[in-house]
């Protein structure tokens, strides 16, 4: 066999070629015909997309000023991020069943209205309880939207058009990624970091319009009934794992509470397994881990989740907290990723084409780790200037990975399981993020911690003091716990605040870098030509 893709590699299996009349086990209703309306569904989905990835990016420029406003704790600004990514991975395949059943233009727009109005509600929060709550409810509405869009691209698309179509959707990604943080930064610092929100109010009302004008209704008559047992168990069991990371950088591994937690999980997520192994119709296919090319493109999303995208929290925090920068100078910054992200995209789009996936995905993550290991190195007199050659790899190996990531989530299953594919990949993309926060921030929190407690000694008469300056260093408190403390010491404990932050982020760039390059190998020996699905052209 040729070790190239038949045509564009993402519409490998998702569903068969359109002979017309559709083929059997699908039915569209709606009154124009799909191929006069596939350019509006690839603009409602784009649109949809971009607000989706949009908020994973444009909120980690605000937070500082977040948790300034509303007096938030380190752990609090994490939940802010994995609230949002924790009912993204839960909901994924259960709306996705529903979409089946009740229709897949319906579910979208129900997503996008619910998303909408959570983004407004985000914006009036008062405080961090409430940000949080929303945030969740936002994550209620992505994940119906996440779990019909590759399924609507799909539907609306046949031949050389699918693939350009994809291809300008993993431009969308990038695209979303890549401005988020200059976006959030002129948002942040001109108006307020509530407007990061209110952002959202226009695109989705546009969105919805332009859904229920143009996009053609789909539906599968013999869908798959939402496994709830499954949706219960795995709901909880990456909760309490998610909960039992972000408590342990507050409290330690050996804590009642932590170990509890990790249990329940442990516990939850085995009887998810042995649910879904024997249920009749379960929401996450067990034998879909057969085919090796489907579980590399489930280490990729999630190693690339883990990584860099989890990452972006704790480089936002040392641009402003450590170095000073506002949200604006932060998000400029920041755009040396994103020129990586927006460059490779487009290349990468282009390239999927014409070259096996493996050969993009496998390489993607190695840059992205190897660009996570060249930010390392820095201290307390460092400038933001050291991280721009890793940054710019990393972004690089970003916009590499995400077009034909989607090609792998839907290229290698028959049509009936396009859709599940597709969730549990984008659901792996999420538990990535949210376990990765959870856990680069336990690390971070334990070396800051470590770091202090070893040399607040050298300074005199604060060696009491050592547990307070710690949780400034992870609350963003650093100036007012320095206007605290006699003149005399004031700059030798602002050179141990920054030493202590560099340690923990040098050391979390260590591990982001270590989950990114082994990501790439083992997506690179398992992604494999042979299990794409062929379709006619």
């Amino acid at each position: 066999m040729s070790d190239r893709e038949p045509d564009a590699p993402v519409p490998h299996g998702s569903h068969p070629a359109d002979p017309p009349p559709a083929p059997a086990g699908r039915h569209r209703t709606g009154h124009a015909p799909p191929e006069a309306n596939k350019w509006w569904t690839l603009t409602a989905v784009c649109l949809g997309t971009f607000m989706l990835l949009l908020d994973i990016t444009i909120v980690n420029v605000a937070l500082p000023d977040i948790q300034d406003v509303l007096n938030a704790s380190f752990s609090d600004l994490q939940w802010v991020v994995d609230a949002y990514a924790l009912t993204l991975a839960a909901l994924l395949l259960t709306a996705g069943s529903l979409a089946d059943m009740y229709g897949r233009r319906l579910l979208y727009v129900i997503g996008l209205v619910i998303f909408t109005v959570a983004s407004l509600l985000c914006g009036l929060s008062e405080d961090i309880l409430m940000l949080q709550l929303s945030r969740g409810l936002q994550g209620i509405g992505g994940s119906v939207m996440f779990s019909v869009s590759l399924a609507l691209l799909a539907e609306a698309f046949r031949g050389k058009d699918r693939g350009t179509a994809f291809a300008v959707w993993g431009t969308i990604i990038g695209l979303a990624v890549s401005i988020g943080p200059l976006l959030g930064g002129v948002l942040t610092t001109g108006l307020s970091w509530r407007w990061i929100f209110f952002v959202n109010l226009p695109i989705g009302v546009v969105a919805v319009v332009i859904t229920l004008l143009k996009v053609a209704e789909t539906r599968h008559p013999q869908a798959r009934r939402p496994d709830w047992p499954g949706f219960v168990l795995f709901t909880a069991g990456l909760s309490a794992l998610v909960f039992a990371l972000i408590e342990s950088s507050q409290k330690s591994f050996d804590s009642g509470v932590v170990i509890g937690c990790l249990t329940a999980s442990a516990v939850l997520i085995a009887a998810f397994v042995v649910v879904e192994a024997r249920g009749r119709q379960p929401m996450f296919d067990l034998s879909l881990f057969r085919k090796p090319t489907f579980t590399g493109g489930l280490v990729a999303a999630f190693g690339l989740s883990a990584s860099l995208l989890s990452l972006l929290l704790y480089l936002v925090l040392y641009l402003q907290d450590v170095l000073g920068f506002s949200a604006l100078g932060t998000g400029v910054r920041l755009l040396v990723i994103s020129a990586g992200i927006l460059v490779m995209s487009t290349v990468s789009g282009r390239l999927s084409s014409r070259m096996p996936v493996r050969f993009l995905i496998g390489p993607g993550l190695l840059l992205v780790g190897g660009g996570l290991l060249w930010m390392r190195g820095l201290d307390a007199s460092s400038h933001w200037t050291h991280l721009i050659p890793g940054m710019i790899m990393s972004g690089a190996g970003l916009g590499l990975v995400n077009p034909p990531l989607a090609s792998t989530a839907v290229g290698v299953v028959q049509p009936a399981h396009a859709g599940m594919a597709s969730g549990i990949n984008s659901t792996f993309r999420q538990i990535g993020i949210a376990t990765g926060i959870a856990l680069l921030g336990t690390l971070f929190s334990s070396k800051i911690k470590s770091f202090v407690t070893d040399h607040i000694g050298s300074i005199p008469g604060l060696s009491h003091r050592g547990p307070q300056i710690s949780t400034a260093i992870q609350s963003g408190t650093v100036t007012r716990t320095l206007g605290s403390l006699p003149a005399k010491v004031r700059a030798p404990v602002k050179e141990l605040t920054a030493s202590a932050f560099t340690s923990g982020l040098n050391e979390i760039l260590l591990v982001g870098g270590i989950i990114a390059l082994a990501a790439g190998v083992v997506s690179f020996a398992t992604i494999r030509t042979k299990d794409f699905v062929q379709q006619p052209s």
